[in-house]
Protein backbone atom coordinates (compact mmCIF):
# COMPACT_ATOMS: atom_id res chain seq x y z
CA UNK A 1 0.00 0.00 0.00
CA UNK A 2 1.27 3.84 -1.03
CA UNK A 3 0.76 6.00 1.67
CA UNK A 4 0.32 9.71 0.65
CA UNK A 5 0.38 12.85 2.40
CA UNK A 6 -1.20 16.10 0.72
CA UNK A 7 0.11 19.47 1.89
CA UNK A 8 -2.09 22.25 -0.01
CA UNK A 9 -3.86 25.38 1.88
CA UNK A 10 -6.80 24.71 -0.47
CA UNK A 11 -9.31 22.36 0.51
CA UNK A 12 -10.99 22.02 -2.71
CA UNK A 13 -7.53 21.18 -4.15
CA UNK A 14 -6.47 18.47 -1.77
CA UNK A 15 -10.34 16.88 -1.46
CA UNK A 16 -9.97 16.65 -5.51
CA UNK A 17 -6.23 14.89 -5.39
CA UNK A 18 -7.64 12.41 -2.41
CA UNK A 19 -10.98 11.65 -4.70
CA UNK A 20 -8.76 10.34 -7.13
CA UNK A 21 -6.24 8.14 -4.86
CA UNK A 22 -9.55 6.97 -2.68
CA UNK A 23 -10.40 4.57 -5.96
CA UNK A 24 -7.27 3.19 -5.97
CA UNK A 25 -6.70 0.14 -4.16
CA UNK A 26 -2.91 0.30 -3.54
CA UNK A 27 -2.72 4.16 -2.75
CA UNK A 28 -4.11 5.23 0.94
CA UNK A 29 -4.15 9.54 2.06
CA UNK A 30 -2.90 8.95 5.38
CA UNK A 31 -3.66 12.34 6.48
CA UNK A 32 -3.82 15.88 5.06
CA UNK A 33 -2.08 19.49 5.71
CA UNK A 34 -2.73 22.83 4.94
CA UNK A 35 0.64 23.76 5.26
CA UNK A 36 3.58 23.40 5.61
CA UNK A 37 4.20 23.15 9.21
CA UNK A 38 1.42 21.05 9.22
CA UNK A 39 2.79 18.83 6.87
CA UNK A 40 6.02 18.65 8.31
CA UNK A 41 4.67 17.16 11.94
CA UNK A 42 2.49 14.56 9.46
CA UNK A 43 5.07 13.44 7.83
CA UNK A 44 6.98 12.75 11.09
CA UNK A 45 3.91 11.29 12.60
CA UNK A 46 2.95 9.00 9.83
CA UNK A 47 6.36 8.44 7.48
CA UNK A 48 4.36 8.22 4.05
CA UNK A 49 5.79 7.20 0.96
CA UNK A 50 4.84 10.25 -0.77
CA UNK A 51 4.18 13.64 0.01
CA UNK A 52 2.35 15.88 -2.51
CA UNK A 53 3.29 19.20 -1.16
CA UNK A 54 1.90 23.02 -2.71
CA UNK A 55 4.74 24.84 -3.47
CA UNK A 56 2.66 28.16 -2.18
CA UNK A 57 1.38 28.28 1.48
CA UNK A 58 1.67 29.97 4.43
CA UNK A 59 2.88 29.81 7.48
CA UNK A 60 5.60 27.01 5.97
CA UNK A 61 6.23 27.02 2.47
CA UNK A 62 6.39 23.89 0.01
CA UNK A 63 10.48 24.61 -0.90
CA UNK A 64 11.15 24.87 3.16
CA UNK A 65 9.09 22.26 3.99
CA UNK A 66 10.69 19.95 1.24
CA UNK A 67 14.37 21.25 2.46
CA UNK A 68 13.70 20.19 6.07
CA UNK A 69 11.81 16.67 5.16
CA UNK A 70 15.04 15.91 2.88
CA UNK A 71 17.47 17.07 5.77
CA UNK A 72 15.30 14.64 8.29
CA UNK A 73 17.25 11.17 8.88
CA UNK A 74 13.88 9.40 9.92
CA UNK A 75 11.97 10.93 6.88
CA UNK A 76 14.61 9.57 4.38
CA UNK A 77 12.02 7.20 2.64
CA UNK A 78 9.59 10.40 2.12
CA UNK A 79 9.61 11.14 -1.97
CA UNK A 80 8.65 14.76 -2.11
CA UNK A 81 6.14 15.79 -5.05
CA UNK A 82 5.80 19.20 -5.69
CA UNK A 83 2.38 20.15 -6.65
CA UNK A 84 2.19 23.88 -8.85
CA UNK A 85 0.33 25.95 -11.06
CA UNK A 86 3.15 26.71 -12.95
CA UNK A 87 5.09 24.73 -15.56
CA UNK A 88 9.24 24.88 -14.93
CA UNK A 89 10.47 28.33 -12.89
CA UNK A 90 12.31 29.54 -10.33
CA UNK A 91 9.99 27.80 -7.43
CA UNK A 92 10.11 24.41 -9.09
CA UNK A 93 13.75 24.60 -9.61
CA UNK A 94 14.71 25.65 -6.01
CA UNK A 95 12.16 22.86 -4.71
CA UNK A 96 14.41 20.14 -6.76
CA UNK A 97 17.92 21.98 -5.36
CA UNK A 98 15.82 21.08 -1.71
CA UNK A 99 15.60 17.35 -2.24
CA UNK A 100 11.72 17.36 -4.21
CA UNK A 101 11.77 13.85 -6.05
CA UNK A 102 9.48 15.93 -8.98
CA UNK A 103 6.24 17.91 -9.72
CA UNK A 104 3.50 17.63 -10.75
CA UNK A 105 1.12 20.57 -12.74
CA UNK A 106 -2.00 20.67 -10.64
CA UNK A 107 -4.17 20.20 -14.20
CA UNK A 108 -2.44 16.98 -14.60
CA UNK A 109 -4.75 14.50 -15.89
CA UNK A 110 -5.97 12.01 -13.27
CA UNK A 111 -4.70 8.86 -15.27
CA UNK A 112 -0.50 10.77 -15.33
CA UNK A 113 -1.49 11.79 -11.58
CA UNK A 114 -1.98 8.67 -10.14
CA UNK A 115 0.98 7.23 -12.49
CA UNK A 116 3.53 9.83 -10.87
CA UNK A 117 2.07 8.80 -7.42
CA UNK A 118 3.03 4.90 -7.68
CA UNK A 119 6.60 6.34 -9.55
CA UNK A 120 7.50 8.79 -6.94
CA UNK A 121 6.48 5.52 -3.88
CA UNK A 122 9.26 3.20 -6.08
CA UNK A 123 11.96 5.85 -5.32
CA UNK A 124 12.20 6.27 -9.39
CA UNK A 125 12.83 9.99 -10.91
CA UNK A 126 9.68 11.57 -11.23
CA UNK A 127 10.98 13.62 -14.21
CA UNK A 128 10.79 13.37 -17.79
CA UNK A 129 14.03 14.01 -19.63
CA UNK A 130 12.46 17.17 -21.30
CA UNK A 131 12.02 17.87 -17.83
CA UNK A 132 15.34 17.41 -17.40
CA UNK A 133 17.21 19.16 -20.12
CA UNK A 134 15.02 22.43 -18.60
CA UNK A 135 17.02 21.81 -15.05
CA UNK A 136 20.00 21.51 -17.31
CA UNK A 137 18.80 25.09 -19.68
CA UNK A 138 18.36 26.62 -16.33
CA UNK A 139 22.51 25.50 -15.59
CA UNK A 140 23.41 27.14 -18.56
CA UNK A 141 21.72 30.17 -18.22
CA UNK A 142 24.10 30.96 -14.55
CA UNK A 143 27.44 30.90 -13.78
CA UNK A 144 28.92 27.67 -12.49
CA UNK A 145 30.23 26.62 -8.79
CA UNK A 146 33.99 25.41 -9.13
CA UNK A 147 33.85 22.60 -6.66
CA UNK A 148 34.71 19.06 -6.58
CA UNK A 149 32.92 16.80 -4.08
CA UNK A 150 35.10 13.40 -3.20
CA UNK A 151 32.73 11.10 -3.70
CA UNK A 152 32.93 10.93 -7.26
CA UNK A 153 36.26 9.64 -7.05
CA UNK A 154 34.54 6.67 -5.74
CA UNK A 155 31.94 6.43 -8.97
CA UNK A 156 33.46 4.06 -11.52
CA UNK A 157 33.87 4.85 -15.22
CA UNK A 158 30.78 3.33 -15.87
CA UNK A 159 28.72 4.93 -13.59
CA UNK A 160 30.68 8.56 -14.19
CA UNK A 161 29.32 7.92 -17.76
CA UNK A 162 25.75 7.06 -16.89
CA UNK A 163 25.71 10.16 -14.38
CA UNK A 164 26.90 12.14 -17.44
CA UNK A 165 24.27 10.48 -19.96
CA UNK A 166 21.67 11.52 -16.70
CA UNK A 167 22.60 15.03 -16.40
CA UNK A 168 22.05 15.29 -20.75
CA UNK A 169 18.43 14.19 -20.08
CA UNK A 170 18.32 10.09 -21.21
CA UNK A 171 16.28 7.96 -19.85
CA UNK A 172 17.57 4.82 -18.17
CA UNK A 173 16.50 2.99 -21.60
CA UNK A 174 18.39 5.23 -23.63
CA UNK A 175 21.26 5.17 -21.33
CA UNK A 176 21.18 1.36 -22.12
CA UNK A 177 21.26 1.94 -25.92
CA UNK A 178 24.03 4.77 -25.53
CA UNK A 179 26.62 2.47 -23.47
CA UNK A 180 25.00 -0.78 -24.95
CA UNK A 181 24.15 -2.78 -21.71
CA UNK A 182 20.39 -4.02 -20.16
CA UNK A 183 18.20 -1.34 -19.11
CA UNK A 184 18.79 -3.52 -15.85
CA UNK A 185 22.43 -2.90 -15.78
CA UNK A 186 21.73 0.78 -16.70
CA UNK A 187 19.20 1.28 -13.57
CA UNK A 188 21.87 -0.44 -11.33
CA UNK A 189 25.05 1.76 -12.56
CA UNK A 190 22.40 4.74 -12.03
CA UNK A 191 21.17 3.94 -8.35
CA UNK A 192 25.37 3.30 -7.34
CA UNK A 193 25.89 6.72 -8.51
CA UNK A 194 23.02 8.09 -6.27
CA UNK A 195 23.99 6.43 -3.34
CA UNK A 196 27.83 6.93 -3.46
CA UNK A 197 26.94 10.89 -4.18
CA UNK A 198 23.95 10.47 -1.71
CA UNK A 199 21.66 11.60 -4.10
CA UNK A 200 17.52 11.21 -3.44
CA UNK A 201 16.93 10.77 -6.55
CA UNK A 202 17.68 11.49 -10.45
CA UNK A 203 16.73 15.22 -10.23
CA UNK A 204 19.25 15.42 -7.20
CA UNK A 205 22.08 13.45 -9.37
CA UNK A 206 21.45 16.05 -11.97
CA UNK A 207 21.87 18.86 -10.22
CA UNK A 208 25.23 17.29 -8.31
CA UNK A 209 26.79 16.33 -11.84
CA UNK A 210 26.73 20.23 -12.08
CA UNK A 211 27.64 21.35 -8.88
CA UNK A 212 30.87 19.19 -9.15
CA UNK A 213 32.00 20.07 -13.06
CA UNK A 214 31.62 16.29 -13.75
CA UNK A 215 29.38 17.80 -16.81
CA UNK A 216 29.99 21.45 -18.25
CA UNK A 217 27.08 23.23 -20.05
CA UNK A 218 28.70 23.07 -23.29
CA UNK A 219 28.45 19.85 -23.28
CA UNK A 220 24.73 19.92 -22.58
CA UNK A 221 23.12 21.28 -25.77
CA UNK A 222 21.44 18.69 -27.44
Amino acid sequence: MIRVLLVDDQPLIRSGFRAFLDLEDDIEVVAEAANGQEGLALAGEHLPDVALIDIQMPVLDGIETTRRIAAHPELAGVHVVILTNYGMDEYVFNALSAGAAGFLVKDIEPEDFLHAVRVAARGDALLAPSITRKLINRYVSQPLPSTTRPALEELTSREREAVVLVAQGLSNDEIADRMVISPLTAKTHVNRAMTKLHARDRAQLVILAYESNLIAPRNSAR
